[in-house]
């Protein structure tokens, strides 16, 4: 049994199916079908049975996923507290969107840093696809993002509700225009933007992430949705002017970490992003 066998493992758990398991390992299925008939010999029990819909754990299966999550975990944890100075008494992983690492995390990160200096933060940028992956692995503690998908081990938690608001480079522009960049802020947005502007066609400047639509439109002028804390300082610069009569549209903010963890450190992580998110309201 190896880490390689683990991870296959517990992607085929998270999605199902042995081929999506193989495109997010960037393997072939025929890679992902030997690990785990490797795995199953070596445990010598059937954990998958495979259908038209996809896969499935056996009852041996699903016995076997809480231990392959504590393996991995053990053996990442191990490796990095092997090279973690004696000064600190503990490590924890925190991955998030980028749009989160503007203003809350990094606030977060020195209240937290000034409470627990004993303890080495690593902080990580991430999309929802790569940082559910991390959790489900066991390789990230703690993972927040827009949206994310339920899985069997993982507590998801709404923290807060961002408000994104309009704001372009023209303090005279009155809507989406020739220049707006449509920012993929996820399925949620698509439809309060929807509701708000069905006449609107398809944008010709699209964006994956809101730190990428502003560089587009302050570079070339422009308009897009950004989270309200994200854009205030850039209002306050006189850089960006938001957009009168545009529709506030709300966006939850979530944060998912294991239900069962070892982290000693986790319940204070998890306390202290609550208190800075009530702080948000």
């Amino acid at each position: 049994m190896d880490t390689d066998q683990i991870r296959t493992f517990l992607a085929v758990a998270a999605h199902g199916s042995f081929l999506e398991a193989a495109e997010r390992l960037h393997v072939t299925q025929s890679t992902v079908s030997a690990r785990i008939q490797r795995l199953e010999a070596d445990l010598g029990n059937r954990l998958f049975v495979r259908n038209r819909s996809g896969a499935s754990l056996t009852a041996a299966g699903r016995r076997f996923l809480r231990h392959a999550k504590s393996l991995l975990l053990t053996l990442e944890q191990a490796r990095h507290d092997v090279g973690l100075p004696s000064r600190f008494r503990a490590s924890i992983t925190v991955g998030a969107r980028i749009a989160l690492w503007e203003g809350f995390l990094p606030q977060w990160l020195g209240r937290f840093r000034a409470s627990a200096p004993d303890v080495s933060v690593r902080s990580e940028i991430g999309f929802e696809e790569d940082l559910m992956r991390r959790l489900v692995e066991g390789t990230l503690d703690v993972g927040l993002m827009y949206t994310p998908r339920h899985s069997p081990g993982l507590t998801v938690e709404q923290l807060f509700d961002e408000t994104l608001v309009l704001c372009g480079t023209d303090p005279k522009a009155r809507g989406p225009g020739e220049d707006y960049v449509h920012v993929d802020w996820g399925p949620a947005f698509h439809a309060q933007h929807a509701q708000h502007y069905p006449d609107v066609e398809r944008p010709a400047l699209h964006a994956n992430i809101g730190w990428l639509g502003v560089q587009i439109i302050l570079c070339n002028g422009g308009s897009c949705f950004l989270p309200e804390r994200m854009a205030r300082p850039l209002i306050e610069a006189g850089r960006l002017f938001p957009v009168p009569g545009s529709p506030r549209l709300s966006l939850p903010a979530y944060m998912v970490f294991p239900r069962d963890s070892e982290s000693p450190v986790l319940p204070q992580v998890l306390h202290g992003l609550r208190a800075l998110a009530a702080e948000q309201g």
